[in-house]
C-alpha cells in the first residue's frame, strides 16, 4: 500500500514557472516515489546526471512503458494495436526513409520555405491588426505546415489534424472511447493519402507507398505506415507548437531579449538551445520502465518499476548550468536535455530548431514591439495535456 505522503505528480500546468518542488527534489531526494495520475508509483529523476543515465542506460526501456500491467503515468490512450505497429519503424527501409524525411538537409530549400511560410502568416497577423493569438494564428499553422510538407499532406487539411491532436495527446487517469476513435479517424485520412494518385504523392507518404513494392516490405502494410505517419505528424508538431509558444512567451516576458535577438540574428542558433533548455513544455516526464535492478543513486530501482525523467529538473541544475535560472541567450556550454538522451534522442531534433530559428527570426524581425495584450496571469493553461500549454498567447505590437 502506497504512503500518503507520496507526491502527487505531475506538478503545476504552468509553462512560465520552474515548479518549486524541482529544486528542493534535485537536492535533498534525487531519486523520488511520486504517485502518478492513475495512482501508480513511479521513481521521479531530478538531477542532471541521474536523469542523462536513465535516459542512455538501455536498462530503462521506453518501449516497455506501453507493455500490459505495468505502472503507468497516465492511461494508455493510443490503441495497443497502433503502439505495436510503431515497433516496425526499425525495419531497415522505413527507418531510412523516416530519418531521411527528419532531416532539414534533404529537403531542397526548406530553410528559405521556412522563412517564406513563417512571413506569409506574418503577413496574415498585420491585416488583421492585434490583438491576436499567436499560438492559434502562427505558432500551430507553421508547425503543422511544416510536418504537412515533410509528410506529403495538403496544408489546407492542417487544421482538422491540429484538433485531433489536442484529443491525441491528452493525459488521464483512464482510458477512453474518443480516444481510440480519434487515432484511427487519423490512420484512415494517412492511408487515403498514402494511396493518392501518384502524382499526387510527396514527402514520406510518396516514398512509404514507393515502399510496399520493394521485397521484403510484405510486413508493412496500409495500416502500419498511416499509423507512422499519424505518430510523426502528432508528436512532431505539438512539440513544436509547443516550444514555440513558449519560447516567445518567455521572450515576451523579457522584451529586451527580443531587441537582442534582432540585433544580432547571427546568435539564433545558440538562442534556440538555452530557450530549449529553459522549456518547460514536458509536463509529465520521460517515462522508462526498468528491464533489471539498475543501482540510481541512492536508490535501488526494481525490475517492472516506472521511471520519470524530470526534464526541468536537469535542465535546470546548477551543478552542469551556471546561473540556470538566468535565460541566457548567449549561453555557450549547454547540454541540455529537451530532446531527451540515449538511443531514444529526438530524430528530429534538427528540424525542429530549423522550425525554430525561422520563426523566431520572422517574428523579432517583423514584429519588433511584440508583447502580450492581456495580464500574465489572465493565461490559461491547459490541463491534462501531455504538453504545459496555454489556451491561448494573446500579443500585440
Amino acid at each position: 500500500m502506497m504512503s500518503d505522503e507520496l507526491l502527487e505528480f505531475p506538478f503545476s500546468r504552468r509553462g512560465d514557472v520552474l515548479p518549486e518542488e524541482c529544486s528542493w527534489l534535485r537536492e535533498q531526494q534525487p531519486v523520488a516515489r511520486v504517485r502518478t495520475l492513475t495512482g501508480d508509483s513511479a521513481w521521479l529523476v531530478s538531477s542532471y546526471p541521474l536523469a542523462k543515465q536513465v535516459l542512455e542506460d538501455e536498462r530503462f526501456s521506453l518501449k516497455d512503458t506501453a507493455a500490459p500491467g505495468v505502472p503507468r503515468q497516465y492511461a494508455l490512450t493510443i490503441p495497443p494495436e497502433v503502439v505495436n505497429n510503431m515497433g516496425n519503424i526499425n525495419s531497415a527501409g522505413l527507418r531510412g526513409a523516416v530519418m531521411k524525411a527528419l532531416n532539414p538537409r534533404a529537403g531542397e530549400g526548406l530553410h528559405c520555405w521556412l522563412g517564406i511560410t513563417a512571413d506569409k502568416l506574418i503577413d496574415d497577423l498585420l491585416a488583421w491588426g492585434p490583438p491576436v493569438d499567436l499560438r492559434a494564428g502562427f505558432a500551430d499553422p507553421f508547425s503543422a505546415a511544416l510536418h504537412c510538407k515533410v509528410l506529403g499532406v495538403p496544408f489546407e487539411d492542417w487544421p482538422r489534424l491540429m484538433s485531433s491532436l489536442d484529443i491525441a495527446f491528452m493525459t488521464s487517469a483512464h482510458a477512453f472511447e474518443g480516444s481510440q476513435l480519434n487515432w484511427y479517424k487519423d490512420v484512415d485520412y494517412m492511408v487515403q493519402r498514402l494511396n493518392a494518385p501518384v502524382a499526387e504523392r510527396s514527402g514520406l507518404l510518396g516514398q512509404l507507398a514507393a515502399l510496399r513494392d520493394e521485397e521484403g516490405s510484405e510486413h508493412l502494410t496500409d495500416e502500419v505506415l498511416g499509423t507512422v505517419a499519424v505518430s510523426l505528424f502528432g508528436a512532431g508538431a505539438v512539440s513544436t507548437s509547443a516550444f514555440l509558444v513558449l519560447a516567445v512567451l518567455a521572450l515576451l516576458q523579457r522584451p529586451e531579449l527580443i531587441g537582442y535577438l534582432r540585433d544580432h540574428p547571427d546568435r539564433m542558433g545558440r538562442a534556440v538551445d538555452e530557450l530549449l533548455r529553459w522549456n518547460l513544455s514536458i509536463g509529465d516526464g520521460l517515462p522508462r520502465i526498468a528491464l533489471d535492478d539498475v543501482q540510481l543513486g541512492d536508490v535501488l530501482v526494481r525490475k517492472g518499476e516506472l521511471v520519470l525523467v524530470l526534464v526541468e529538473g536537469a535542465n535546470f541544475d546548477p551543478a552542469v548550468f551556471e546561473d540556470p535560472e538566468n535565460l541566457n541567450l548567449d549561453r555557450e556550454h549547454n547540454p541540455h536535455l529537451a530532446f531527451g538522451g540515449g538511443r531514444h534522442f529526438c530524430p528530429a531534433s534538427a528540424l525542429g530548431r530549423a522550425h525554430a530559428e525561422a520563426a523566431l527570426a520572422v517574428l523579432v524581425e517583423r514584429l519588433p514591439g511584440l508583447r502580450l495584450a492581456v495580464p500574465t496571469e489572465q493565461l490559461v493553461w491547459r490541463t491534462g495535456f501531455i504538453k504545459r500549454l496555454p489556451e491561448r498567447l494573446p500579443v500585440m505590437w
